[in-house]
């Protein structure tokens, strides 16, 4: 039974992940981006702490590696990332978005082979990293006459925000933790949500109380509660037990739930240009884990073969 179990979270975190870049699309008519991406952290780190707080023997942050992680998971992954996502998806569908965010795996590996090594890039790995790249080129159609805006701004904007979460992630391998990594997020939710609002302050940003539409309450819910606190706790339990190759397939699978879900809720365009992109992406991956899938891709199909 574990085993469905097991796919059934992996389903519903690609579902929850997919629809946040939705959600993402039907909030920013109501929010300032940059606040708005706040909002989100606002209500994640509520309840994630509230959940920490109450559940964990050993809540709170005690060392300066603690402190260092949640600088690295805060600062990079949750206030950097997010608040050029949010800007970046201004000029975007959710399937763009989705796409493009499907480069952190591909970075996270590049930049953990420059930074701490252990992991070096092979040719094939090398040709790997410049596909992925070519990819996102043909997913933001790039117009020499206007690289200033529409979708090759936005794309651009993600893409960086993806580097800093591929920074964050492997800076965070560098330290000790003295606390759960649910616990860590928590407060790197806390902490991100704080600087997103200086970053909206900073940027100038009208300053409002969340909107009281239905659309945008919901749309601010969903990216609260489900596609951040629930869906990061699913993460970590599936990290857990599957695996960190397993587990990062589904940034493969968020940007077509991402797509389709646009297309059927918000009428957005598919070009096949968007999907040639997301497929040299793939490939690309494939190229850079090589190694890795020839080890771990026996193991996931001997896993799902004993489903049935």
């Amino acid at each position: 039974m574990s085993g469905y179990r097991d796919v059934a979270l992996f389903f519903l975190l690609a579902l929850l992940w997919g629809g946040s870049f939705v959600s993402i699309e039907v909030g920013l008519d109501y929010y300032p981006p940059i606040l708005y991406a706040a909002y989100r952290f606002d209500v994640a780190a509520l309840a994630l702490l509230s959940y920490v707080l109450l559940a964990e023997s050993s809540p709170l942050p005690r060392t300066r590696s603690d402190l260092a992680a949640i600088g690295f998971s805060g600062g990079l992954s949750v206030a950097v990332n997010n608040s050029l996502l949010f800007v970046g998806q201004q000029y975007t569908t959710s399937g763009i978005a989705a796409i493009t965010y499907s480069l952190v795996p591909i970075a996270t590996a590049a930049v953990a082979a420059l930074w701490i090594g252990g992991t070096s890039l092979d040719a094939r790995g090398a040709v790997g990293v410049v596909l992925a790249f070519v990819g996102v080129g043909l997913v933001a159609q790039p117009d020499p006459a206007n690289l200033t805006g529409g979708v090759t701004i936005g794309v651009g904007l993600i893409a960086v925000g993806v580097l800093a979460v591929a920074v964050g992630s492997v800076g965070l391998r560098t330290v000790e933790i003295s606390f759960s990594s649910i616990a860590l997020t928590g407060w790197a939710m806390g902490f991100g949500a704080l600087l997103i609002h200086g970053f909206s302050l900073g940027f100038g940003e009208s300053q409002r109380l969340p909107a009281t539409e239905l659309p945008a309450l919901v749309a601010l819910g969903f990216l609260g509660l489900l596609a951040s606190a629930v869906a990061y706790t699913i993460y970590f339990t599936l990290l857990g037990r599957l695996g960190a190759f397993e587990i990062n397939l589904v940034s493969y699978v968020v940007p077509v739930v991402a797509t389709v879900a646009g297309a059927l809720l918000l009428a957005e365009p598919v070009t096949r240009l968007t999907v040639a992109g997301f497929a040299v992406i793939v490939v690309g991956f494939g190229l850079l884990k090589h190694h890795t899938i020839a080890t771990e891709a026996p193991k996931l199909l001997a896993r799902v073969g004993g489903l049935f």
